[in-house]
């Protein structure tokens, strides 16, 4: 199951993980809720990083064919909420993720941590 989710939003978390997001959680919200299949959220070190993050994402996105319904937050660079429909990813400055605690809100939520950095390369163990 967790396979399955993380291939079927592929485009999602490549867009978040390539411009160096920190924290990436996929949170598996289906049937826990009817606004959406799974939030992805992710923050940055600095206001100016969540904007650069939250772009990067919609045009990454854009560039395969996938349009937000909605994005919100996008100047503030604190906290950015881009809606896909069945996935929002959230876009977040640190102590603001710590704030609103979106994690603890969906605790019932399979959460799927997603590495965002390569494997090291070495010798099987």
């Amino acid at each position: 199951m967790t396979t399955d989710i993380i291939t079927e939003l592929e485009p999602y978390l490549s867009a978040v993980t390539e411009k160096k997001a920190e924290d990436v959680v996929l949170l598996d919200v289906r049937g826990l809720t009817s606004i959406a299949d799974a939030f992805i959220l992710c923050c940055g070190n600095s206001s100016r990083q969540v904007s650069a993050l939250g772009d990067h994402i919609i045009r990454a996105l854009r560039k395969r064919g996938i349009k937000p319904l909605s994005a919100e937050g996008l100047g503030d660079g604190r906290w950015i909420l881009i809606d896909y429909g069945s996935v929002i990813i959230h876009v977040f400055y640190e102590s603001v993720r710590a704030f609103y605690d979106i994690e603890g809100l969906w605790s019932d939520a399979v959460r799927i941590d997603i590495p965002t950095e390569p494997e090291p390369e070495g010798e099987d163990r």
